[in-house]
């Protein structure tokens, strides 16, 4: 006794402690309680050892409380509130002991280690520098080993005609030149070319070649076979009066001036204006005559002067020129 106060021992037994002192007190066997409430061995020593993690599902637990609370004369339901109890504080004690089994349940957030950098964006910029040049060079070599393009619309191979020229279509490379037996020719903003080429009767093979800044060729020949009318071809073969190249080119009579045009060699540009008005402007070949006439004035313009052969109403004036080079502008006027 201390400070007037008498001291008692308290203990509070547990649900297995309680079973067994049931058991003790009423000098019963377990053999005996097992073979009374169908409850196994090994469950019943579960039970009183407190080994609730070897014991089956709770609702089982529950059967066997109620069947040992009714063999023993206690009520039942104090047995398994102090099962539960029991279980819950071991469940609990278990997860601050291993706390890492029970985290390791939750699947962890996978965070990436990558991080963007000032060196690595450097590396990624130098890298994408590489790239583009790389690509850069290989483009241009292959504009370098490329021949340019080269579509011919008008007319095709092995046509024919039936007047002394025809009109030639086509299209090539925007830096590309084109050259027609030879002979360069204008081409648009976007590599387009037309131009008139002069045919002689019979077969004509007109050449067609592109070659862009890198001295790469592509060449086209195409074959044409001109029907002149039969009449108007002279025993050497010349063709002595063409169609009218232009409806305001006059008749020819005798108050006109008549011009006939050959090309000795190769092929040659000219253009060719009546009165004014501008009649031809293409390209003429070797052997192909061409006929112009005018009121009072034709004026004539040749890429090559020194094979550019005219006569003037029959008579012959000779070439244009001693010049291998263009010659611009020369006139021929009706006396």
């Amino acid at each position: 006794m201390a400070n007037g106060f008498t001291k008692k021992k308290v203990g509070t037994l547990t649900l297995g402690e309680k079973l067994k002192k049931l058991r003790s007190d009423k000098r019963i066997a377990l053999n005996e309680v097992s073979r009374v409430t169908r409850i196994r061995v090994e469950y019943l020593e579960c039970l009183e050892e407190g080994k609730y993690d070897e014991l089956p599902a709770d609702v089982y637990v529950r059967g066997f409380l109620k069947s040992y609370g009714d063999f023993m004369g206690v009520d039942e339901r104090n047995l398994i509130r102090l099962y539960e109890k029991e279980k819950g504080i071991n469940k609990n004690l278990k997860k601050s002991k291993n706390p890492a089994k029970e985290d390791s349940k939750i699947k962890p957030i996978n965070i990436s280690s990558f991080i963007f950098t000032p060196q690595k964006f450097a590396l990624a910029f130098s890298i994408f520098v590489v790239l583009a040049t790389f690509l850069y060079l290989y483009r241009q070599a292959g504009v370098l080993t490329n021949v340019p393009r080269l579509i011919i619309f008008n007319p095709e191979t092995n046509s024919e005609a039936q007047g002394d020229s025809v009109l030639l279509e086509g299209k090539t490379d925007k830096d590309a030149r084109v050259f027609v037996n030879e002979q360069s020719i204008l081409t648009d903003d976007e590599g387009g070319f037309k131009e008139n080429v002069a045919l002689q009767d019979g077969i004509n093979v007109i050449k067609i070649k592109a070659v862009n800044r890198f001295q790469k060729e592509a060449v086209e020949n195409i074959t044409v076979q001109a029907k002149l009318a039969q009449e108007n071809i002279d025993a050497d073969g010349s063709s002595a009066s063409n169609e009218i190249l232009a409806q305001n080119m006059p008749e020819v009579n005798e108050q006109t001036m008549q011009i006939e045009l050959t090309i000795d060699s190769g092929s040659v540009w000219i253009s060719v204006e009546a009165d004014g008005n501008l009649i031809f402007s293409g390209t003429v070949l070797a052997g192909a005559v061409q006929n112009f006439s005018a009121y009072d004035k034709i004026v004539i313009s040749s890429g090559r002067a020194n094979v550019t052969h005219i006569k003037l109403n029959g008579k012959d004036m000779g070439v244009l020129g001693d010049s291998d080079g263009a010659v611009k502008g020369v006139v021929f006027e009706n006396n």
